[in-house]
């Protein structure tokens, strides 16, 4: 089997079987670390060359540079993202460990080392062995240290090479856990209750989305993988549960590239008693503190343009009235399908005939405004015909008062006042299911259940929901691909 191996691989694996006939243990269960390479860096700051502490500390960490000399190896060792050098010198270790240094160690390798805390003679802090031992031992070669993985697929599929080569990889790693954080942290501030709602669901609902369908043979019955979590959690407020939000997977079976996943993260928050803009502005407030904890800045870069969302208040847009500027023409409610289609060919954008205006008009802002919309706007007030979960607008009803919020040319969330007559909400629903029979995959189902919830009276809500992905695609500037650790990629074979 080792003659099929690459060189370096065989020689690697050579060097295990050599240590194990040796009694040595390449993959110990443990080493007695004292301190993390982070924690002798804080504590010995600002130390002259040639500084001898006296303090012996016990270290970790992965094997990144290795310069080997005739009586002196100077190594960098990374534990998590900081690095520390340490130095194997004849006179501390002895002849025997060092030739085992020089023979035994490979750049990849975990190793522990145990010595006393100094300066080298150009002022670097460094760790001098007393003795060191292999913790694990790598087999396969890490990528070239300036070259790293280049091949974006590669960085994909081998993501755990890509964090060890790349700062970049394991820096993201961090704004997306601060980012989390800071998100579940605001809303458990405003009094919000978290919960986890099912992820196997009987009927797809809470958006227009293709789902995933699977099959519980315990009930011999299909199930979806959800695409939203709203319905449910609408239920718990009709249930009395009066601020909640949950944070967790959606599932759709849709393309997969640049800006989707098929598997994302969502945030999801309700609150009785709020209208659309009330949760405009607490959606606002949530994406500020979310980046200041991920970058420590509010302002962010989107094509070497300086964004501040530290700004008082984000831009709040009619809809109508963006479309309206895109084409040159006053668009409203009252604008006939016709004149519609006559600007949506003017324009060269695609529609479909089985589309209402309220329809037409959407895909006009998308293919026509979406992309220039750079600072976080709030475009509001969409057609009641794209919006079936949300409550008519208090004053026009053939609009909903629905927000969406744009910002670096995608949307970034959406919000509602919420709908809550459940009247209305069947008359839609059913809507939904005749377009779903009538073979629209992204159709939603009518969902009996909910339903008869809102029959047991759901008071006045606003609802939002933002995309944890997309946040920190905002953030960073990055595609979704980057900010997921494991994005779902095609099988190589």
């Amino acid at each position: 089997m080792s003659e099929e191996l690459p060189e370096q691989m065989r020689i690697r694996r050579e060097k295990l079987d050599r240590l194990r006939s040796e009694g040595v243990d390449p993959y110990p269960v443990n080493f007695p670390r004292t301190a993390t390479n982070a924690e002798v860096r804080e504590k010995h700051q600002g130390l002259e060359p040639d500084t001898a502490t006296g303090e012996t500390v016990a270290v970790v960490g992965r094997v990144m540079l290795n310069r080997v000399g005739g009586k002196l190896c100077f190594a960098t060792l990374r534990d998590g993202g900081d690095d520390l050098q340490v130095m194997i010198s004849l006179d501390k270790v002895g002849e025997e460990s060092l030739a085992s240094w020089k023979r035994d160690v490979d750049l990849g390798d975990h190793v522990g080392v145990i010595g006393e805390v100094i300066t080298s003679r150009r002022g670097e802090l460094s760790i001098l062995a007393d003795s060191w031992q292999i913790t694990a031992k790598c087999l396969r070669p890490l990528p070239e240290k300036h070259v790293g993985l280049t091949d974006p697929e590669a960085r994909v599929r081998q993501r755990y090479v890509d964090l060890i080569v790349n700062d970049e990889a394991r820096k993201m790693a961090r704004v997306r856990s601060a980012t989390v954080r800071a998100v579940r942290d605001f809303w458990h501030e405003e009094g919000y209750l978290e919960v986890e709602t099912p992820m196997l669901q009987p009927i797809h609902g809470g958006a227009t989305a293709r789902p995933f369908k699977t099959h519980i043979n315990a009930y011999d019955m299909e199930l979806y993988l959800r695409i939203a979590i709203e319905l449910y959690l609408k239920r718990l407020v009709v249930g009395g549960i009066e601020k909640v939000f949950e944070i967790n997977r959606n599932f759709r079976n849709e393309g997969a590239d640049s800006t989707h996943n098929p598997e994302f993260t969502m945030l999801e928050a309700y609150g009785t008693y709020l209208d659309y803009n009330d949760i405009a502005d607490l959606t606002q407030r949530m994406y500020q503190k979310a980046v200041m904890a991920a970058l420590d800045t509010s302002v962010v870069v989107h094509d070497g343009v300086e964004i501040d969302l530290g700004m008082e208040k984000w831009p709040r847009v009619r809809l109508y009235d963006l479309v309206s500027d895109a084409v040159g023409e006053e668009i409203t409610t009252e604008t006939t399908l016709e004149e519609l289609r006559k600007i949506a060919d003017r324009r060269e954008v695609h529609w479909d005939p089985k589309w209402g205006s309220g329809k037409l008009v959407q895909e006009l802002f998308e293919a026509l405004v979406e992309h220039t919309l750079v600072q976080p706007t709030f475009v509001m007030d969409y057609p009641l015909e794209t919006s079936p979960l949300a409550r008519l607008h208090r004053d026009n009803p053939l609009l909903t008062e629905k927000w969406d919020l744009i910002g670096f040319g995608t949307e970034l969330g959406t919000g509602y006042s919420e709908l809550n007559d459940p009247i209305d909400q069947r008359h839609r629903l059913m809507e939904q299911s005749l377009l779903a029979a009538g073979g629209d995959l992204e159709a939603m189902q009518l969902d009996d259940d909910f339903l008869q919830a809102l029959e047991y009276a759901m008071p006045p809500t606003g609802g939002m929901g933002a995309g944890i992905d997309r946040m920190i695609m905002a953030f960073t500037g990055r595609n979704i691909r980057e900010t997921i650790l494991f994005p779902l990629v095609k099988p190589t074979h």
